[in-house]
């Protein structure tokens, strides 16, 4: 069931390869819009995980993810790399 859109909470992550992601960005209702806005814009998967957005909304900006998130930060950066895989594949025929 998804969430009125004012309740609804986005985060953006950035993984350089270099210890743990980070957000980069997070908020809810008007802010959560814009930034599924923009990934959408910039052709940035996009995972709708309502649990792992609210935590992520909690945490500072800039801020790497706390350890017990990382195996679902990893399969969400699993998830999207395959995504992209994907697209690549569908773009190359």
């Amino acid at each position: 069931m998804s969430r009125p859109d004012a309740e609804r909470r986005a985060a953006a992550l950035r993984y350089d390869g270099t210890g743990a992601p980070k957000v980069v960005a997070a908020g809810r209702g008007e802010i959560a819009r814009r930034i599924i806005e923009e990934a959408r814009a910039a052709g940035v998967p996009i995972r709708d995980d309502a649990a792992l957005a609210d935590a992520l909304a909690r945490l500072e900006l800039q801020a790497e993810i706390p350890e017990e998130l990382w195996l679902a930060v990893a399969e969400t950066l699993i998830w999207a790399h395959r995504v992209d895989l994907r697209d690549l594949g569908r773009q190359l025929g």
